[in-house]
């Protein structure tokens, strides 16, 4: 009798430890339905369901000038300011890409920033098939947070299972502290192209 009730507590034990386990090693439903991520590098075309896109350059700064609402306004931040210039285009159907999220080394996700009010270059940008379009995304990040990020293009931020661009930033140039090379301390987001990376 003595045997039958250890062998049943040892069966109750193994079972909750197994349930445990199961239930903390599966994976969570945003990871089951997130994005399928496409991996390409800078400077070429990445191709994902509905959308090409290829990253031109990013431009560094710590301050940020444009015009809002006829005035001259200067952004700055703690960080640095990353100005992403790409160039898209639609595969079969005119669609809009509505989403960038900087990702950094560590994982960390900085999604484009929403101080800035709505310009024809920011997103969402509206593309059409056979149609390039120039588009700019652009962020606050924190300077350790730039060497070995990538860079995350959508057509929503919320798209389960759609593709999702994953551009590498290998070809940006930085320094031995990990630092950009060339930081401009003011770029004009409303003047000609300046500062290319």
């Amino acid at each position: 009798m003595k045997i039958r009730a250890i062998g049943n507590l040892l069966i109750l034990c193994t079972t909750v430890a197994l349930s445990y386990g199961m239930q903390v090693s599966k994976p969570h439903y945003a990871e089951l339905a997130a994005p399928i991520p496409l991996d390409g590098a800078m400077h070429d075309t990445v191709r994902a369901r509905s959308f090409d896109v290829r990253l031109d350059r990013v431009v560094f700064a710590r301050t940020l000038k444009t015009e809002q609402f006829g005035q001259e306004k200067l952004l700055t931040t703690s960080g640095l300011w990353a100005v992403v210039t790409t160039n898209l285009t639609a595969t079969s159907t005119s669609t809009a890409v509505a989403d960038g999220t900087w990702q950094g080394p560590t994982g960390l996700r900085y999604h484009q920033t929403e101080r800035l009010s709505y310009r024809q270059d920011m997103p969402p940008h509206a593309v059409d098939p056979g149609l390039d379009r120039r588009g700019l995304f652009v962020f606050e990040v924190p300077q350790d947070q730039i060497r070995g990020a990538s860079l995350l293009i959508a057509e929503r931020r919320f798209g389960p299972l759609d593709a999702q661009a994953r551009i590498r930033l290998d070809a940006l140039a930085t320094g031995a502290d990990g630092q950009p090379v060339d930081v401009l301390p003011e770029y004009d987001l409303d003047g000609p192209a300046q500062g290319k990376t």
